[in-house]
């Protein structure tokens, strides 16, 4: 049996906070995939007035930005609460590196493998972004989770300071 915890075997990295991003963009923190082989970005939605934001992620070489450039992805995982009797994930293709949150209660999951950055040019760091809604009372939040650490221990090396 497994007797590691949770958070022994993930990083837990708090993306951007639950709240009404009207009018703005909101955007994760970078985080260091250094120490691990993958991270899941999971976004939440909430209340959503009608809005639709599109969602991107940018890469760069250190977790201050450095060089930042756009970070390709093919998939993202959808499941929309209905009363919450639905945990069913659903894949789906992403266009153009980019989809975008326009309903309400509904969870988005996107994988990223470290071996996805451009890690021969040094990038190493990944940031998810969300455009702005438009004027409407759109509610959201952002957590990723990174995994397959490298140097497993009780308390995993930070992923937000270099």
């Amino acid at each position: 049996m497994n007797r590691q915890t949770f958070v022994e075997n993930l990083k837990v990295v708090y993306g951007s906070e639950p709240k009404n991003y009207t009018g703005a963009t909101g955007n994760s923190d970078y985080v260091s995939l250094k120490n691990y082989d993958r991270a899941v970005a999971v976004i939440q939605t909430g209340a959503w007035a009608g809005g639709t934001a599109a969602v991107t992620l940018t890469q760069a070489t250190d977790v201050s930005g450095a060089g930042a450039k756009s970070l390709s992805f093919a998939n993202q995982w959808t499941f929309q609460s209905t009363g919450f009797t639905n945990d069913s994930l659903t894949k789906t293709a992403v266009s153009s590196d980019t989809f975008n949150l326009s309903t309400a209660n509904t969870v988005h999951v996107i994988e990223i493998e470290a071996s996805d950055l451009d890690l021969a040019n040094n990038f190493d760091c990944l940031r998810v972004s969300v455009a702005s809604p438009g004027a409407n009372a759109d509610f959201y939040g952002i957590m990723i989770y990174l995994y397959g650490s490298r140097y497993p221990q009780a308390t995993p090396p930070s992923a937000i300071v270099d």
